[in-house]
């Protein structure tokens, strides 16, 4: 990131990429979420000793991954400090999935599967009934006690960043700024993406590429298919917040409290 400005948030690390501290967005009421409490990242195998030394300073309490079993044991979490480790699938169907290199992927033609119906669909099932987030949220509830917390998935977008839109919803940060700091990973990962599509284009054709890249890449109608199986079930994200979690006004606004400012 040399001679670069750095993207909202993302914090200063050499072996992982999209780390971000999820501080500073404006809620609706006024107040800004508070720095230091509550981050999102891809995954952090890659954490050099420098890496640590920076994070310590957070005291982390708590690293939760959305991993399957296959991507958890492929690139295990490193240590944090003291952190608690916690790993709850996010997409339980793919828990006993194997492990794929990307690059076999496209060998294979397992891309095929790929699809923006595909990450539609994920999207849509994620934050229903999903054990995953009720424990994400079962954190939250007590924040005194289990921030700061990091959430990961492999990429830090798709599964963290659903668990990162509810978080914010939460603290009511207007769904304007949800969405700004959701499609962000699309400027954080912007190498990833790239590396990722480069190596497609050696096995697919230009016009499998196009619908590659245009799936890939994170876009609203994604965030939108989240929220709005929110809405379908549930009318309102308040009511959601109460049926799927247990969080009442009451403990919304002691959230809210703690993690504002």
């Amino acid at each position: 990131m040399t001679n670069q400005v750095m993207p909202a948030g993302l914090l200063p690390l050499e072996g992982v990429f999209n780390f971000r501290d999820m501080g500073g967005h404006r809620t609706a009421d006024g107040r800004t979420v508070k720095k230091g409490l509550l981050f999102r990242a891809a995954e952090l195998t890659g954490l050099t000793p420098e890496d640590h030394q920076f994070l310590e300073t957070y005291n982390l309490r708590h690293v939760f991954d959305y991993r399957n079993r296959g991507e958890a044991e492929h690139k295990p979490d490193p240590q944090i400090g003291q952190a608690v480790n916690i790993r709850i699938p996010a997409n339980v169907a793919a828990e006993d999935a194997p492990s794929l290199d990307l690059e076999k992927v496209f060998a294979s033609g397992l891309h095929n599967q790929f699809s923006e119906s595909m990450l539609h669909d994920l999207y849509a099932s994620l934050p229903i009934r999903n054990e995953s987030y009720k424990k994400l949220m079962e954190l939250l509830k007590q924040p005194e006690a289990n921030l700061p917390l990091v959430q990961h998935c492999a990429g830090g977008r798709d599964r963290t960043g659903v668990g990162s839109a509810l978080i914010l919803l939460t603290l009511g940060v207007p769904y304007e700024t949800v969405l700004e700091d959701y499609l962000l990973s699309n400027v954080t990962l912007e190498k990833f993406h790239r590396q990722m599509f480069d190596m497609a284009a050696k096995y697919v054709s230009a016009e499998e590429l196009k619908k590659i890249e245009e799936a890939m890449l994170l876009q609203e109608v994604y965030l939108k298919a989240t929220l709005g199986s929110i809405i379908r079930e549930y009318e309102t994200f308040d009511r959601y917040l109460l049926e799927e979690f247990g969080i009442d006004e009451a403990a919304k606004q002691r959230i809210q409290d703690y993690c504002l400012e």
